[in-house]
């Protein structure tokens, strides 16, 4: 029904590798077909930067952002992207040093990009942090940060399926190659914050909530779920502990 939605819509803006069912979306697929429905498309990118090779032509983006917390970056920085004769043509959102190129009496003239939007004192500390996390990334190889990942995605699926079966749901694709490292399970009828705090205890650290998405809650059925991320640190000894832990925690709740 792609089609009947896009008829009219101004712009498309979708999420580029969910961060609750890690589900990798055709992107490029949906930005061709809001193209040539006259739209245009806004990629949030904050859970596919750090696990993938991103390429912006590639995938068909006028705009993208992405977030610097998620890719061993500082917390408090991200960055747009922007084709430059988009950019060029919208008006700056924030008065202040730096996003000027000439004032009057009567008005004033915007700075060139990216200066008009960038107005004031910038984050110089968090934008250093960025850049030595931009680095390190590259420096390791996004491909084979990827294929680091799928390995241990694929080990995850398996040891939490082989252990627990229908006592736990693993939301998203079952296929690593079409998913990021994040799962979101239910465990039993055990609430998700409870099963974090006792997690917690044993020193596995997960999320437990509604992730910033409770339309995606609501489609799913529940309130909330425990998400265990995995990334370039992790390895399967880190897999074996969380398997572990969750089975005291069933435990406990089944009192």
């Amino acid at each position: 029904h792609l089609d009947e939605m896009l008829d009219g819509v101004k712009m498309v803006s979708l999420t580029a590798m969910s961060n609750v069912l890690g589900t990798l979306n055709p992107v490029r697929e949906i930005a061709d077909k809001a193209h040539a429905a006259g739209s245009l498309v806004t990629i949030d990118a904050s859970q596919y930067v750090p696990h993938l090779p991103t390429n912006v032509e590639d995938l068909g983006a006028d705009l993208m952002c992405f977030t610097g917390h998620k890719m061993c970056g500082p917390t408090g920085i991200g960055v747009l992207w922007g084709r430059e004769e988009l950019l060029d043509s919208m008006p700056p959102f924030l008065g202040g040093g730096d996003m000027i190129l000439d004032v009057r009496k009567d008005g004033f003239t915007p700075n060139e990009l990216p200066h008009k939007f960038e107005a004031g004192t910038p984050p110089i500390a968090e934008i250093i942090g960025l850049g030595a996390a931009v680095d390190f990334l590259e420096g390791l190889g996004m491909d084979k940060i990827r294929e680091h990942e799928v390995t241990l995605t694929r080990y995850a699926i398996n040891a939490l399926g082989n252990r627990y079966g229908d006592d736990l749901v693993i939301h998203g694709p079952q296929d690593p190659s079409e998913r990021g490292g994040v799962l979101s399970i239910q465990y039993k009828n055990v609430h998700p914050h409870d099963l974090s705090q006792v997690l917690d205890q044993s020193g596995i650290c997960i999320r437990a909530g509604h992730h910033c998405a409770k339309p995606l809650m609501k489609e799913l059925g529940v309130g909330a779920t425990s998400r265990a991320s995995l990334y370039l640190y992790n390895d399967e000894n880190d897999i074996d502990a969380f398997v572990d832990s969750l089975e005291p925690a069933g435990e406990i709740f089944a009192l």
